[in-house]
């Protein structure tokens, strides 16, 4: 074994024992469990050979690279702005908010000084023209992410972008405004890269669009608001090391969590996954997980849809749904160290709302009862409920989640006989908007 995980994963509310009929009996998750042994091994086996998405968290040669071009983007920069669709920005989103990108009124000292961020991942054409008139171009960079180089939204704003810095007379500065990250194959992004001097960032080829959080493709956002890149791959790391020693899938949190879900699945039709992290630094992350998992899954006629929401305030939207609705899904609740957190009520007060109960208790006392009243109150109803419980929200535990459910994803995937990398139904979709276009 090596260091223990950060995080602490339990599923027994998933079990008959625990929920009544809606939970899994121990037989059939006995023999899912023992449909993930072959599959673990051969993940195991992957590692041993080399496996470019298992071996990053040990990667330490393109850091220095990534942090010396986010270095020179930044000299002279107020906004840095993220271009790139699904992977490309989606984990880079995850990890700038754990840095404090998009929590309103979010103040620390060392974030202030830093250049804002901004991440344009979805097409709209008038944000992105507000964006472009809006933004003074000279103290803007533009990071452009595609892992093919050839994604069409991605160079629609990309190459929007470079006709605006030209039309503001800052085209002699092209090659300090923008940064290019795609693989070393032609491209279109890597034309306009070469022919404009912009520098490149290399992605991984063996790493698909939405297994890059801890490549490059995550680490450039993640420095850019001053988070430790080392730290992030270290959680990975304990996570990898905890898979290496696993005697069985039961010892492993990645390999018991797809067997569960898998189980969910096919024993008692589950068709949607509940993410539900109860901290605002987590509210991208369940976008990441939804993207995760229903591109990697959603084959075949298998997989099921990710329903990501954020506690407290869903409990006053989508919760009636959970506990009382079809019983077709299973829930996450990923809980942190809530506990005396924040301004604490004035019993007087409390009592003159008549909210008496909340005197002399700190806002995260709060959230504490409800982050434990929530998935209690879920299993009573006879739905099937996993908790993941975390300390303190840091890179450490971070990492350590990106990797749990990139694994966790891998293995549901090969239990349900389909290939988790991937997504031929999308390309579709590409093609026939090609065509519209062209029509003109």
């Amino acid at each position: 074994g090596g260091r223990a995980v950060a995080y602490r994963q339990s599923s027994e509310t998933c079990l008959e024992a625990a929920i009544g009929s809606g939970g899994l009996k121990a037989q059939e998750l006995e023999s899912w469990l023992e449909r993930t042994e072959p599959h673990l091994e051969a993940l195991k086996q992957d590692y041993i050979s080399g496996d470019a998405l298992l071996r990053v968290p040990e990667r330490r040669d393109d850091l220095d690279e990534t942090r010396a071009a986010l270095e020179r983007l930044s000299e002279g920069a107020r906004t840095i702005a993220f271009f790139g669709t699904g992977g490309s920005s989606l984990g880079g989103q995850t990890l700038a908010q754990l840095g404090g990108w998009f929590i309103p009124g979010e103040q620390r000292p060392n974030q202030m000084s830093r250049p804002r961020n901004r991440f344009y991942d979805n097409l709209d054409p008038r944000t992105f023209e507000q964006m472009l008139a809006g933004l003074d171009l000279a103290s803007t960079r533009f990071v452009v992410i595609s892992k093919s180089g050839g994604t069409a939204e991605t160079l629609a704003q990309f190459l929007a972008a470079l006709q605006a810095v030209k039309d503001a007379g800052l085209e002699n500065r092209i090659s300090e405004l923008f940064l290019g990250l795609t693989e070393e194959r032609p491209s279109g992004l890597r034309a306009i890269c070469e022919d404009y001097g912009i520098p490149l960032l290399a992605h991984d080829p063996d790493i698909g669009g939405r297994f890059s959080v801890l490549p490059n493709v995550g680490m450039l956002p993640a420095m850019a608001r001053g988070l430790d890149p080392l730290a992030l791959r270290g959680g990975a790391a304990k996570v990898v090391e905890e898979m290496m020693s696993a005697g069985s899938p039961e010892d492993s949190a990645p390999a018991l969590g797809a067997a569960v879900a898998v189980a969910m699945m096919k024993q008692r039709d589950i068709g949607a996954m509940v993410m539900l992290p109860y901290s605002d630094r987590l509210e991208r992350f369940a976008h990441w997980h939804a993207q995760l998992w229903c591109e990697s899954l959603g084959k075949s006629g298998e997989g099921s849809a990710v329903i990501a929401a954020l506690g407290p305030v869903d409990q006053h939207s989508q919760l009636q749904l959970f506990l009382d609705g079809p019983r077709d899904f299973l829930a996450t609740v990923i809980r942190l160290n809530n506990a005396g957190l924040g301004p604490k009520i004035d019993p007087d007060l409390a009592d003159q709302a008549g909210v008496g109960y909340l005197g002399d208790r700190t806002i995260g006392d709060l959230v504490d009862a409800q982050q434990r009243a929530i998935p209690e109150a879920l299993a009573k109803a006879g739905r099937p409920v996993r908790t993941i419980d975390i300390g303190v929200l840091d890179e450490d535990v971070l990492g350590g989640l990106f990797m749990h459910f990139m694994i966790e994803t891998i293995l549901a995937a090969r239990l349900l006989e389909i290939d988790p990398f991937g997504q031929p139904a999308v390309e579709e979709g590409k093609r026939l908007t090609r065509e519209y276009l062209g029509r003109g």
